[in-house]
């Protein structure tokens, strides 16, 4: 692909102001959209289960009821920010979503803690689309597995340092005079409200908006967009949304981020149920704080492997198998972590899993806009996003389902690794195809960055 001529040091000087400006801003909207909907996880294992009583497949359900809304609203959402602008339609799914978030804090019932479940993926619906596609039109794509991945790291620190601050909320229970699920809620929903009112000052939609860009950083910036745009323009046979909808390529991708997102959902969930398990299991017992940090341990891993993986992937360019291993390593790797004989080795086999799921997640999501552009890219972005959300409402619901039935995990964890076995097998099809190549869709970064 065509680049446009520039100064190392101004190429260099302009992603680094992106890379320092606005994503760890996104990634802090993400921080907080991916606490708020774990939150459940957290609340059920230490009260809201009891004092709703709930039994594990209904907590499934209400766990994955949340991707109903979600996956409703997804498409025109995205649809949306593109006519809207991310500016504006990423502060206010934010502010809709802290509201809804908040609401959890006074759940009374089933019917309401289902209710608000199905209200908060309305609100959320469309934001991770959103912010993947408004961060891939602000850079080339020979820099998106390193944009993208400083956007993902996000996820897993949010249960390194979500799930003790859960949990420290959590143990101050009558403060306010609620119990400490409750307390938990209202302190992860307030900031929500708080970033998207400064999402709406702080973001800018189009590098030549950004002030804070000089004018050759602008100038550099906005041609090699435009040429990129007109390549991949030129590439894609002009697909309209509709198109984009039925194309072969995006519903590969679908399927391929369904098996991802089904073990990354299943371990999000029931990870810290898992653990509170470990005392019937193994005779250990642990505080909350401590449950808390064991929730938090395969996470930090995680991140460092994230973002060494795409590092490599900017490097080399974006290949199947950057992709593909992670998906094999975590489909052989989560069935194994049950059959581990301490909590330990459990945890130290769940850390695997977890780091393949999320080398592998930065690395697809530079895939589609490699061949779509405009509106065609914000439906298949959603679209893509959407088959991940009903695979994170069948996580939920299943998991729950199949523990109740067969009265163990084992069940339920190898079905994650059958899932994950088979975007493995997807991504390494759809790499043997000539013309559905991912290989070399990303190039490499030139030598002298």
């Amino acid at each position: 692909m065509p680049t446009v001529s520039a100064s190392p040091s101004i190429e260099k000087s302009a992603i680094r102001k992106i890379s320092l400006r606005l994503v760890p801003f996104v990634a802090l909207m993400f921080f907080i959209n991916f606490l708020d909907r774990t939150a459940i996880s957290f609340a059920g294992p230490n009260g809201m289960t009891q004092d709703l009583g709930l039994t594990i497949a209904q907590f499934g359900l209400a766990s994955g009821i949340f991707f109903i809304g979600y996956i409703l609203l997804e498409v025109p959402s995205n649809l949306a920010l593109h006519k809207f602008g991310a500016r504006k339609w990423l502060a206010r799914i934010m502010v809709s979503w802290g509201v809804v978030s908040l609401l959890f804090t006074w759940v009374s019932s089933l019917e309401g803690l289902y209710t608000l479940r199905f209200l908060l993926g309305i609100a959320e619906a469309g934001f991770f689309p959103g912010a993947i596609l408004f961060l891939s039109l602000w850079v080339p794509s020979r820099y998106r597995s390193k944009i993208l991945a400083l956007f993902y790291l996000a996820q897993p620190l949010t249960v390194v340092i979500g799930a003790p601050l859960a949990a420290w909320l959590i143990g101050h229970d009558g403060l306010f005079g609620l119990a400490g699920w409750r307390v938990m809620f209202l302190g992860v929903s307030l900031p929500a409200i708080l970033v998207g009112f400064i999402a709406w000052f702080y973001l800018v939609d189009r590098p030549a908006e950004a002030k804070w860009l000089n004018a050759e950083e602008k100038k550099w910036l906005v041609a090699e967009l435009e040429i990129e745009q007109q390549q991949t323009q030129a590439n894609s046979s002009h697909l309209s949304v509709g198109r984009a909808m039925l194309n072969g390529r995006v519903w590969v991708l679908c399927f391929i981020y369904f098996g991802f997102i089904y073990g990354l959902y299943a371990l999000a969930f029931f990870l810290p149920t898992i653990i509170g398990g470990f005392q019937a299991q193994f005779g250990t017992t642990f505080t909350v704080l401590q449950k808390g940090l064991i929730t938090a341990i395969p996470y930090l891993p995680a991140a460092v492997v994230l973002y060494l993986w795409s590092r490599d992937a900017t490097r080399r360019g974006c290949r199947t198998w950057h992709i593909a291993l992670p998906a094999l390593t975590g489909a052989v790797s989560i069935p194994l972590a049950l059959a581990m004989g301490s909590p330990t080795a459990t945890v130290a086999v769940v850390t695997i899993t977890a780091c393949s799921i999320f080398a592998a997640l930065p690395n697809f999501w530079t895939l589609p806009t490699q061949f779509l552009t405009g509106a065609s890219a914000a439906a298949a972005v959603a679209l893509i996003n959407t088959v991940g959300n009903v695979a994170g409402f069948s996580a939920g619901f299943i998991t729950g389902a199949l523990k109740e039935s067969t009265g163990s995990y084992t069940v339920p964890m190898f079905v994650v690794g059958g899932l994950m076995l088979m975007s493995a097998v997807l991504m390494v099809a759809l790499g043997s195809q000539r013309r559905l190549s991912v290989d070399g869709l990303t190039p490499a970064r030139p030598a002298q960055q």
